[in-house]
């Protein structure tokens, strides 16, 4: 393939404000089966262990409701404060919840029982990360550690003090993810497991009524954490870690409209009596083959989501272990990886009739790699094998940064190693916001917040979202 001229960095502009803004420091993290749900991926924050020996009074600037008219949503998973040391303190530690507009709390799961559950059974739930676990004063939002003898302690705990501090924040609970997805097709099968299933989240995460563990859980102690509920159901009808769980794949894309039909009608009919508006959103896929027989493209959805995050990553992958390419490109590159583009992800639900300011663009604050690669200045090049995914901040520095601007392109490459790692930076990232923003589209999405280093990725978007045109949210 003809080589296109390519922008080789070395050095982060301050705000990476110029689509050519260099691509050799910047942040990000994974999402999927695809990266997301990765939760035996292990990482170091040297700018955490920095919090802990000196701690700062958290600045009082709040989250925006938007940022110039338009979204940040943020994925943050529940077991980050462990796995990676990222607290949700650090959204405030390093300035990370001014550039975010909205935050997804990953994962609640649609257990065998066909209900929002939250359980200490390993695989069906997560009570320890969500309300049991005893947070330092270090690793606290407002410097306070728990108590033994508080009922409200872990996550939810430090969600309910960022509210206290950031109220036009917005948090929602994200139902599923990847390894998370199996009881979706029986749980929405029936108008009855339907109403039961959407009544129960409401129950645990709006009402807050949560399972008594020894002196922690109870009615409503987690009431007022959460804004809404994201649908996180990875696949309708073509699945997802499994081929699909569904009896019958044929009636999910007519079940999955229902359920979140069902959802609307639910959270409205509570809304009503809080006075509350409760989002309902959805994570949706790239691909057309999984789109369009699930449901994704449907006016139905359109109707009742207030807003679809699109998955703009995971083009390019170990599916393919020798050859590199783009996992997240802007614009199609030629043919390769069947001509995906984040462009083109996104414009296919415009043109199915989603409302523009409905559409998110999805972004990586992770990278996927290859190795035994001898050509490191361009893509679809021989490799001898995959190595899996990492976070932005494990690969900030590998090696040079390349930036494509015909595709919109970041990767890094280490002549020594012979890796070759395909990432999002402030090149692409500044890019993909200034193309969101002349397209009139709502907003942007991370999978996930703790990939991030000291908020680079998250900054370079927030600036260019303020420096484009008013976006188009109220």
């Amino acid at each position: 393939m003809p080589k296109r001229h390519l922008i080789r960095t070395a050095v982060l502009t301050a705000a990476a404000t110029a689509l050519v803004a260099t691509s050799a420091v910047s942040p990000a993290l994974a999402h999927g089966g695809d990266g997301r749900g990765d939760r035996d991926d292990r990482g170091s924050h040297d700018h955490e262990r920095d919090r802990h020996k000196d701690k700062r009074k958290h600045p009082r600037s709040a989250g925006p409701e938007d940022i110039n008219g338009y979204r940040a949503v943020g994925y943050l998973m529940a077991d980050t404060p462990v796995t990676r040391d990222y607290q949700i303190a650090d959204l405030f530690t390093t300035g990370a919840i001014r550039d975010i507009t909205h935050i997804n709390y990953a994962f609640g799961n649609v257990t065998s029982n066909l209900t929002c559950e939250i359980t200490n059974t390993p695989g069906e739930g997560d009570a320890q990360n969500d309300y049991l676990r005893l947070v330092s004063a270090v690793d606290s939002v407002d410097g306070r550690q728990d108590s033994k003898n508080q009922k409200l302690a872990g996550n939810f705990n430090q969600l309910l003090k960022l509210k206290r501090q950031s109220p036009d924040t917005k948090i929602l609970v994200s139902l599923g993810g990847w390894t998370w997805s199996d009881n979706f097709a029986a749980a929405a099968a029936t108008p009855e497991s339907r109403a039961k299933l959407v009544s129960s989240c409401i129950d645990v995460y709006l009402k807050g009524n949560l399972p008594v563990v020894g002196k922690q859980g109870g009615k409503g102690v987690a009431k007022g954490i959460f804004d809404g509920i994201d649908i996180d159901w990875e696949w309708p009808v073509t699945g997802g870690e499994v081929p699909s769980s569904s009896p019958d794949p044929s009636v999910d894309k007519e079940n999955f409209l229902a359920l979140m039909e069902e959802f609307r009608t639910q959270l409205d009919a509570y809304g009503s009596k809080t006075r509350e508006d409760y989002l309902l959103t959805a994570f949706a896929p790239a691909g057309g083959w999984n789109a369009g027989q699930g449901g994704w493209l449907d006016p139905r959805l359109f109707a009742s989501v207030d807003f679809l995050n699109v998955q703009g990553y995971d083009f390019h992958g170990g599916w393919v272990p020798n050859t590199t390419g783009h996992q997240g490109n802007l614009h199609p590159d030629g043919t390769e990886n069947w001509g995906l583009g984040l462009d083109g992800a996104v414009g296919m639900y415009l043109n199915a009739g989603a409302a523009p300011e409905q559409l998110n663009a999805g972004l990586a604050a992770y990278g996927t790699g290859w190795t035994g690669v001898t050509v490191g200045d361009d893509a679809w090049q021989p490799a001898t094998g995959w190595i899996g995914t990492k976070p932005y901040y494990d690969l900030r520095q590998v090696g040079t940064g390349y930036f494509d601007p015909a595709v919109g392109a970041s990767w890094r490459y280490d002549a020594a190693t012979g890796d070759w790692w395909s990432l999002d930076d402030p090149a692409s990232v500044t890019a993909k916001a200034e193309w969101l923003t002349q397209a009139g589209y709502g907003g942007a999405m991370w999978w996930d917040l703790s990939g991030d280093y000291r908020n680079e990725l998250g900054d370079s978007l927030g600036h260019a979202l303020r420096e484009a045109p008013e976006g188009p949210l109220d």
